[in-house]
């Protein structure tokens, strides 16, 4: 006997269980992708950079989101939410409801163990469709380590590791500047790294 393939949701019926749920999902290609929580450790250095980067951006034109703004990349289909979104000027959403953003300048990601691949690989490929998008920034959690990645004026991405716990990670779209040691506050590293 051969089993039925399960049948694949539309983005409305997505949208409709996410609304009425209690954890959230990303949704990709009719398939509902539960978000798994986050340790100690990953949400210590989001909130480090989410306070760092939002103290920054107060008084100015661009707005940050943390992990609970849901985004939409109309190019793929996907909706992801990020660890950390940027916008700046007026935020544009679709739907009535105003939960899901469409124009990000800024994404980041904190790397879990379980996410790595999808974030650095799978996230990034949908993200760069994007047409806002300027900058994707994937950070480690295990050892003090940023990536940014940055759309050129061709539309190629160049990347730039920003590594170990004296450097200072800069974004490129904003004049922001914040020391790994700020966004590693009280952060742990295994022994070897220590």
């Amino acid at each position: 006997m051969t089993a039925l393939p399960k049948r694949k949701l539309t983005a409305e019926e997505y949208l409709a269980i996410e609304r009425d749920a209690e954890f959230r999902s990303e949704f990709y290609d009719g398939v509902m992708y539960a978000m798994a929580g986050a340790t100690v450790q990953h949400n210590r250095v989001k909130e480090n950079l989410a306070r760092e980067i939002g103290n920054r951006l107060v008084d100015g034109t661009c707005e940050l989101f943390s992990s609970d703004q849901r985004i939409l990349i109309h190019q793929t289909g996907m909706y992801a939410y990020p660890d950390i979104v940027v916008v700046c000027g007026p935020v544009e959403t679709v739907g009535n409801d105003g939960l899901t953003v469409v124009n990000p300048r800024i994404l980041i990601e904190v790397l879990s163990p379980s996410t790595e691949l999808y974030d650095r690989n799978v996230k990034r490929r949908h993200y760069s469709r994007i047409e806002s998008l300027q900058e994707y920034i994937i950070v480690a959690q295990n050892q003090p380590q940023i990536d940014r990645f940055v759309r050129q004026t061709d539309g190629t991405w160049s990347l730039k590791v920003f590594q170990g716990i004296g450097e200072t990670f800069s974004l490129a779209s904003l004049p922001i500047e914040i020391p790994l040691a700020k966004v590693y506050r009280n952060v742990t590293f295994p022994e070897a790294l220590a």
